[in-house]
């Protein structure tokens, strides 16, 4: 497991946002990393602008830290998922790099299985991890159904990513080849993820990992590399899942569109129209009665809608944005 002075094999990083109270517990576990005696890594803290003290938690780290691997910190001012990301990747050293949020808590042989996967997979241009969740409270009867939104993922079986029926893997627990992100994902994204504690378009990998794949790159699912999602009580909270896939809804024409040749694009998108209508249509007549005792029920009908809109509200993104510049 060697690598040239100037580059490490892998860099693990953290994007955190006002999480002073969280980082103690993941960083306690990448310390106790088992199998990377003869791993040259490094972690990053990216603080996405706290206002807590999430720099003096990672300071308090790093002034006791005798690890073999560094402990880094980034201060990145400017909010959104996508731009931290892109502000890790740049600073990174890397020729792989992890990427765990505030809330994921890697199992002790994670590091080791990212990079074994990468080193006996050339071809994968990025790979996901397993993801259990720990809810805080019980969730809602039927969650199960969107559960993988949250996200979670618990196959035990890898496999690739070979059609868009199977998606794409999320940010949580993802592995990327640093070179690769650089030569095919562009620095202005249209889809920027959450935003603090918010969002505002999400699914900023899933538009990252799309032209990766579009560029010839493998995409994998890895359960040996595994992950534990906390998921707290208010995530659950109806006011918050209703809002939370309305917005996942919103960001689905940009993936979409991926899918498909420019001159296919304007072909595609009035027959989409009409069969988002038509599953609006069916899944109402279905489900009337439920949607206001069904949460499960209603959080499919936000996604749905939200999706049916998704390009007005997109192409109305763009228009303000670059009325703004």
């Amino acid at each position: 497991m060697s690598c040239s002075s100037d580059q490490l094999d892998i860099t693990i990083v953290i994007r955190s946002y006002n999480a002073a109270s969280k980082l103690p517990a993941i960083l306690e576990q990448l310390r106790l990393q088992t199998d990377t005696k003869e791993l040259h890594w490094e972690i990053v803290v990216v603080d996405n602008n706290s206002t807590d003290n999430t720099a003096e938690v990672v300071k308090h780290y790093q002034s006791e830290w005798n690890q073999s691997c560094e402990l880094r910190y980034i201060f990145e001012p400017q909010q959104g998922a996508a731009i931290a990301r892109r502000r890790a990747i740049e600073a990174a050293k890397g020729a792989l790099i992890g990427f765990l949020d505030d809330d994921n808590i890697p199992t002790l042989t994670w590091v080791a299985a990212a990079y074994t996967f990468g080193q006996q997979h050339p071809n994968a241009g990025a790979y996901g991890s397993q993801i259990l969740p720990k809810y805080e409270v019980e969730p809602p009867q039927n969650f199960h159904r969107i559960a993988h939104y949250l996200p979670t993922m618990e196959r035990k079986d890898s496999f690739r990513y070979d059609s868009y029926k199977r998606g794409l893997p999320v940010g949580a627990g993802l592995v990327i080849r640093r070179q690769v992100w650089l030569d095919h994902v562009s620095s202005k994204q249209i889809v920027q993820g959450p935003v603090k504690n918010g969002f505002a378009l999400k699914g900023e990998e899933t538009e990252a990992l799309s032209h990766i794949k579009l560029a010839g790159w493998e995409i994998w699912y890895n359960p040996s590399m595994t992950i534990v999602h906390q998921i707290p009580e208010w995530r659950l909270e109806r006011s918050y899942l209703l809002n939370f896939f309305r917005t996942i809804g919103l960001s689905q024409h940009r993936f979409r569109m991926l899918r498909f040749r420019p001159w296919q694009r304007p072909l595609m998108f009035p027959f989409l129209l009409f069969n988002d209508l038509r599953k609006i249509s069916l899944y109402f007549l279905k489900n009337r009665r439920v949607l206001s005792v069904d949460l499960v029920a209603a959080c499919e009908m936000e996604f749905f809608v939200g999706r049916l809109f998704s390009p007005f509200y997109i192409w109305k993104t763009l228009l303000v944005n670059l009325l703004v510049k």
